[in-house]
């Protein structure tokens, strides 16, 4: 169902989105009046920078399964957590304590022990969230069967024990496929193919043996006797994308437009020299163009203003691409790039 679209002036400029489709863990959206360059950086960092939380850290404290200590802590690590308002947990590479703290992680604990003659499962709602956490939602193990097990951990027999303290933190799926917010993302522009960005392998006819998608029908197929046009540019773009369901498939969206926002500000902040209460964007010291303190290359103004400084040079900055042993050289003698070259 498209929604209805409220004209700015008239005029019909910027992207504009289009939901077609919502639930609880998918959204079907277009944006058009953009460019592919914009959606396609939407694509990847929904795909792998919007932040959620994830086992991290696994303490065993008895495990008598047949599964070995390793395999648990995998599955632990990938049951989906609740990472509502995980802007309230801090990187624990920011955080002032030694390893983790309430601050930077949510910590769960798991006890299980069989004591019949079947076989026990251990589920995801076994596992128990610490009360002392950023907030009252981020942690809590992710449930959606209708019996309300969640994921499957291990199996235990009569005398097996599996006892874990879990520690969950920040991340994103760029440091480990974990931390993904989502499980796919369909991503489709053209869908007539229009500006021949596919050449299609075929046998006897394309438009039998490759069927359009369901997007073709938001576009006017091209005619026969259209000519082709060089100058196009797609301008339409087809979003399919289902949450893992450790964040809601819409604040995913939303939270990849903000991190997207914030690295293209920090791209800003570094080519203006502006900085934002004075620690650059988002906290980053931005470099100084205008030559008040920046990096500097020893090939400005032939290396007239040149002065190496700790932190933009290397403790040989005089010895120019020398190494800790000295010249040009090797503990083993002078190579074909010392200053004794080989003849």
């Amino acid at each position: 169902m498209e929604f209805d679209e409220m004209a700015l002036d008239a005029e019909d400029a910027g992207p504009r989105v289009t939901i077609r489709e919502v639930s609880s863990s998918t959204v079907d959206f277009t944006i058009r009046n953009s460019d592919l360059a914009f959606a396609n950086s939407l694509r990847r960092t929904v795909l792998a920078e919007v932040p959620t939380l994830a086992v991290d850290l696994v303490e065993v404290e008895a495990n008598t399964s047949v599964l070995p200590d390793e395999f648990i802590a995998l599955r632990l690590g990938l049951i989906p957590l609740n990472s509502k308002n995980v802007e309230d947990v801090l990187y624990t590479r920011d955080c002032e304590c030694e390893q983790y703290c309430e601050l930077c992680s949510v910590t769960l604990t798991l006890h299980a022990r069989c004591t019949g003659d079947e076989i026990m499962k251990v589920y995801a709602r076994d596992l128990v969230v610490a009360d002392s956490r950023p907030n009252e939602f981020v942690g809590l193990p992710i449930i959606t069967d209708p019996e309300g097990y969640g994921s499957v951990i291990c199996k235990l027999h009569k005398g097996q024990e599996v006892r874990m303290r879990c520690v969950a933190k920040k991340g994103i799926a760029k440091e480990h496929a974990k931390w993904a917010p989502t499980s796919a993302v369909g991503f489709e522009y053209d869908p007539h193919n229009k500006l021949r960005h596919l050449d299609y392998w075929y046998e006897e006819d394309p438009v039998k043996e490759w069927p359009r998608s369901k997007n073709a029908d938001w576009e006017e197929p091209p005619g026969d006797a259209e000519p082709f046009d060089y100058d196009a540019q797609p301008s339409r773009f087809y979003f399919d994308l289902e949450s893992v369901g450790s964040l809601e498939p819409d604040a995913i969206v939303q939270q990849g437009i903000r991190v997207l926002q914030q690295k293209l500000a920090l791209v800003i902040g570094d080519l203006t020299g502006s900085e934002v209460d004075g620690h650059g964007v988002n906290g980053h010291v931005a470099a100084d163009v205008d030559g008040f303190g920046g990096p500097k290359s020893p090939d400005l103004d032939d290396g007239a203003n040149y002065d190496p400084e700790q932190g933009f040079t290397t403790p040989y900055a005089n010895g120019g691409g020398a190494s800790a042993w000295g010249g040009g050289t090797t503990p083993y003698g002078a190579t074909p790039y010392g200053q004794n070259g080989w003849s």
